[in-house]
């Protein structure tokens, strides 16, 4: 039946995403948390729809490690579903992107209405000065930004090379990092058009905090706290 539900997902996210998208953008007068928490809308029936049709329910680890505070997420990437269930766990958040995803017909448009942080990887010193100050703005304006350190997805079981970028927006900010490790490629995989049933385990540590550290020690706790769970994990 897997196949067959996955096929389901997909015909109805085809059809659901490109309306939904669209009513997102009659938001842009409005607020940036305004925005988002209409948008984020997306994310809570995608949640829905693959557990209604594919099966997929999720777990939640360590939530009471969630700060009360704007904090820096660094996430685990292994698949598409972490983007929709991120949003349904932490406080109004921005994502730090490539701006490619902005010129997605719909999905993007939407995306670009969500304060993102969308930077050309290409650019590089001038990439990071950018997740820098637009990492600072969004965090003062009371959201949470969201880093995939790995950069892209990875293939589950495998591990990526971690960045330093959120750790040096933790550095400078001095805003608290959260490590968060989750088996999604294990259900839905990267660039896997079947999704698996069964429970995705999200598992969210503890905050660290940055003050006083400089950014490859931050970096190297995030990296040996979610590799760490992930062995768990699995």
């Amino acid at each position: 039946m897997t196949p067959l539900r996955s096929l389901v997902f997909f015909l109805v996210q085809l059809v659901w995403t490109p309306i939904y998208a669209s009513l997102v953008l009659f938001l842009f007068p409005f607020k940036p948390h305004t925005r988002y928490r209409i948008a984020t809308g997306l994310a809570y029936s995608t949640m829905w729809l693959l557990r209604v049709i594919c099966g997929i329910r999720m777990e939640v680890r360590g939530a009471e490690n969630i700060p009360q505070q704007p904090c820096i997420v660094m996430c685990k990437h292994q698949s598409a579903w972490e983007t929709f269930a991120l949003q349904t766990v932490f406080p109004d958040q921005v994502w730090v992107l490539k701006r490619e995803l902005l010129w997605l017909p719909f999905f993007g448009w939407g995306l670009a209405l969500t304060s993102p942080i969308a930077i050309d990887r290409s650019k590089g010193k001038q990439a990071m000065r950018q997740l820098l100050e637009q990492g600072k703005d969004r965090l003062e304006h009371g959201f949470c930004v969201v880093i995939f350190p790995e950069g892209t997805r990875m293939p589950y079981g495998v591990r990526g090379k971690y960045k330093i970028g959120g750790a040096l927006l933790g550095e400078s900010t001095g805003a608290p990092v959260v490590p968060v490790a989750h088996n999604a490629g294990k259900f839905w995989g990267r660039n896997s058009f079947l999704k698996h049933p069964g429970t995705i385990v999200m598992s969210i540590g503890q905050p660290i905090d940055p003050r006083g550290l400089k950014a490859e020690e931050i970096s190297r706790r995030v990296e040996d706290w979610i590799e760490g769970e992930m062995g768990k994990l699995d």
